[in-house]
């Protein structure tokens, strides 16, 4: 497995280049601003040829150069469609705009427990409402890695307070990847790594954030 983390745009955002290593194939997740370049040049770099760009979410600092390559790379956007009209209408989740973010019409919705086939690579889709009604994360169980978007970071959970969260959907999304085995390497949308056995709140995230 080729995975890189590139982080980017005024909020830090993580954005994962993640390929199979046997077919080449690969996927980009989550596309923060000025990211575009880099990313493409490293594509040609190791000879990948890019399948889909995955959204975890729709907040802007995550989608702001998701135009830029869906149209340079010629490759489908996917999002759940519960944050699709945010992507086609930026700013429509109540949230100021630092930037201007163009719109992205997408070509296909994630769906809970959907399985995505790159190569020898297998992404399962996790719908995480919360942080957004259409959060997802993406677990690949065979290499124990978890990208989980704004829904866990290292030590703490993605912001309840935007106009569109809910943190009772939030405590049932982390009572799920709670049970995923502790050993899982996680990449969150911002910050540091993790796993998910050194986020001891994790069955109790309630309890320590709910106030």
């Amino acid at each position: 497995m080729i995975l890189e983390i590139y982080c980017s745009g005024p909020a830090l955002t993580n954005c994962v280049l993640l390929a199979c290593d046997r077919t080449k194939k690969g996927v980009i997740v989550d596309a923060p601003l000025d990211v575009g370049e880099q990313l493409i040049e490293r594509i040609e770099e190791l000879g990948l040829s890019m399948e889909m760009l995955l959204l975890t979410h729709s907040h802007w600092d995550h989608t702001a150069d998701a135009a830029f390559l869906k149209k340079k790379l010629k490759i489908p956007v996917y999002v759940h469609k519960l944050d699709a009209q945010n992507l086609e209408e930026p700013g429509s989740d109540g949230l100021p705009l630092l930037v201007d973010i163009p719109k992205v019409i997408p070509d296909h919705f994630l769906q809970d427990n959907q399985e995505l086939i790159l190569g020898d690579l297998v992404l399962k889709v996790i719908h995480t409402p919360g942080h957004t009604p259409g959060g997802v994360c993406f677990y690949l169980e065979k290499e124990k890695t978890l990208l989980s978007g704004d829904t866990i970071f290292r030590g703490t959970i993605g912001n309840l307070s935007f106009p569109t969260s809910d943190p009772d959907k939030m405590w049932h999304s982390l009572e799920r990847l709670s049970k995923i085995p502790p050993e899982t390497r996680v990449i969150p949308g911002h910050g540091e790594e993790t796993t998910i056995g050194q986020e001891k709140w994790l069955p109790d995230a309630k309890e320590f954030f709910g106030g």
